[in-house]
């Protein structure tokens, strides 16, 4: 069959990967075209229509400068849609792009799945009612997320296992050794690490990697790495961080948190990677830290957390310093009795079980591919 798949973003690309090599297992025929970056190309063995490098953008400000671009990329799409004629457009995340997408899909009769729901049970769940009529079938990786759309109307959502259980138990037990981490990467200092993963955008790392690096100095035994995005040049990094001490490790972030004491992490799936991988952590979001965002936000949010593990548990697992409230001196408190026995890291690494319970053993690009490609209906059947 013919496979239109659209991811937007660095998270996107690497789920989206691991989902075409399951649909290649179940579909050898398999072709596709794709809104992707360099891990779908290596599967698909094609160039993207358009890489996620040129779809990087988040920010109410950031996203009206680049509203002409966005136009074109849609239209692109689009074109994409109707020249390739697929069997399947699967949508991967990115709501406020790829819902547009799925009308115009569902308009010329094409299936449309999504893999990677978006996230209307934070906000915008009005967009439900875009699901409920163009989209056939929804895989869901968090447990709680069919509940949600089934009080919303929408009954072909379905959990198929959340994608990181896999890949962080597979690389757990295909970890490399301390010193070869270092060695690969330049790291010479013998101190404990905090690990910084400060996200994979540029207004996201311009906003809190300044207070991720001031807070971890504030304690001088340890040493602070950061984990870069591949899509981010050096020079930004380091241009941001104004550091000559400033190290930082591509492509190795999951043995970078495996390794750290603590880290501070954006919110974002890094933040059920890392208690994936059993780290304590801090969790930031700062944007441009004022209150009256903050104020704004807590109206528009329909949660009570923002990080997944404390989404998954349903209680405080780790701490959240969102917005105003992400300063200096508030994360590296809140960091404080992470790097030393405390309660407060013993208490994390219990919820970290319960949040690891709670997602499951189901293989979600597996289950997610055999739902694409034989319908919702047979494949669960």
């Amino acid at each position: 069959m013919r496979y239109i798949i659209v991811a937007g973003e660095a998270s996107g690309d690497v789920h989206a990967a691991r989902l075409m090599e399951s649909l290649r297992r179940v579909d050898a025929s398999a072709e596709f075209r794709y809104f992707g970056g360099d891990r779908m190309q290596a599967v698909a063995g094609v160039a993207p229509v358009i890489h996620i490098s040129e779809m990087n953008v988040m920010g109410f400000s950031a996203v009206l400068r680049a509203l002409p671009r966005i136009r074109r990329q849609l239209r692109t799409a689009r074109q994409m849609i109707a020249d390739f004629r697929p069997d399947r457009v699967i949508l991967v995340d990115y709501p406020s792009f790829n819902l547009r997408l799925a009308r115009y899909a569902h308009g010329l009769g094409v299936r449309v799945d999504y893999y990677i729901s978006p996230k209307l049970w934070a906000w915008k769940s009005w967009r439900v009612r875009t699901m409920r009529r163009c989209v056939d079938n929804c895989c869901c990786i968090l447990p709680f997320e069919p509940d949600f759309y089934r009080r919303h109307g929408y009954d072909r959502a379905r959990y198929v296992g959340n994608p990181s259980v896999d890949e962080i138990g597979h690389f757990l037990g295909h970890i490399s050794p301390l010193r070869h981490f270092k060695e690969r990467n330049g790291i010479n200092d013998e101190r404990p690490i905090i690990a910084l993963l400060p996200g994979s955008r540029y207004s996201e790392i311009a906003a809190n990697l300044p207070v991720m690096i001031a807070a971890a100095k504030r304690y001088g035994e340890f040493q602070y790495v950061v984990a870069a995005a591949p899509n981010i040049a050096e020079k930004f990094y380091r241009e941001t961080a104004q550091d000559p001490g400033l190290q930082l490790v591509f492509d190795d972030t999951l043995t970078l948190v495996k390794y750290a004491r603590a880290a501070l992490v954006v919110s974002g799936t890094a933040t059920l990677e890392t208690a994936l991988t059993g780290t304590p952590q801090v969790v930031l979001y700062r944007a441009n830290g004022r209150k009256w965002t903050y104020d704004i936000m807590s109206r528009i949010l329909k949660v009570k957390y923002v990080s997944l593990p404390n989404l998954i548990t349903g209680s405080r697992v780790v701490p959240e310093m969102l917005l105003h409230r992400c300063t200096v001196e508030g994360v590296a408190r809140e960091l404080m009795p992470l790097l030393q026995s405390s309660p407060q890291r013993d208490w994390q690494l219990r919820g970290y079980k319960m949040m690891r319970a709670k997602l499951g053993t189901e293989s979600a690009p597996s289950t997610a591919a055999e739902v694409i490609y034989q319908g919702a209906e047979s494949a669960l059947s």
